[in-house]
């Protein structure tokens, strides 16, 4: 485990786009403040504009952390063997995101959900978050020689985004771990 008092600090813009991810999924878009994401990421508000000239691109800046962030998961997914234990990897990462998602909802579900009712071009940037891990799923099943392959790509998508809004609601992880189970045995009588 690494000491993170001897690590190099990051600079300013990746703190400050680490803090809007954080921020934004704990508290949402519109209740969360440049002021806030710039003391969580302990920079003076006032530097805020020097990287980003309005909320909306500090946003879409974080999206783009966690588009880059899914896309490291599911090429490091993409090491294992088959198709079905690549599925069944991702369906193990989601249900270890249990108690998170219980607290706060899904990163990537709550905030397409969220900008989504805007009308300015966010919203469509958002909707990457969830088309990335569709397409990757649809490949995988693909691969399972599905020809299916879309239909169960948005059928497990959507359990996980179903699961995930129960899992919220009821602040319980018991929920999303059972449905991730579940999905577990789904992947397996599809081969």
């Amino acid at each position: 485990m690494t000491d993170s008092g001897t690590r190099p600090r990051e600079g300013k813009r990746e703190r400050l786009v680490a803090a809007a991810r954080d921020a934004v999924h704990r508290q949402g878009v519109e209740n969360t403040t440049l002021a806030d994401i710039a003391a969580a990421a302990d920079v003076p508000v006032g530097n805020v504009y020097y990287y980003f000239k309005t909320k909306d691109d500090l946003v879409e800046a974080a999206i783009d952390s966690q588009m880059r962030d899914i896309e490291e998961l599911l090429q490091s997914l993409d090491e294992l063997r088959t198709a079905q234990a690549r599925l069944k990897g991702l369906i193990t990462k989601l249900a270890g995101e249990a108690d998170l998602v219980a607290r706060y909802g899904c990163p990537l579900g709550s905030l397409c959900s969220e900008l989504d009712k805007r009308d300015d071009g966010v919203e469509r940037t958002s909707a990457r978050l969830l088309e990335l891990p569709i397409a990757w799923l649809e490949q995988q099943f693909r691969a399972m020689r599905r020809r299916d392959a879309r239909e169960l790509a948005i059928a497990l998508m959507s359990a996980y985004e179903g699961a995930a809004l129960l899992t919220n609601t009821f602040r319980d992880p018991k929920i999303m771990v059972g449905e991730c189970r579940r999905l577990e045995r789904w992947i397996d009588s599809l081969s």
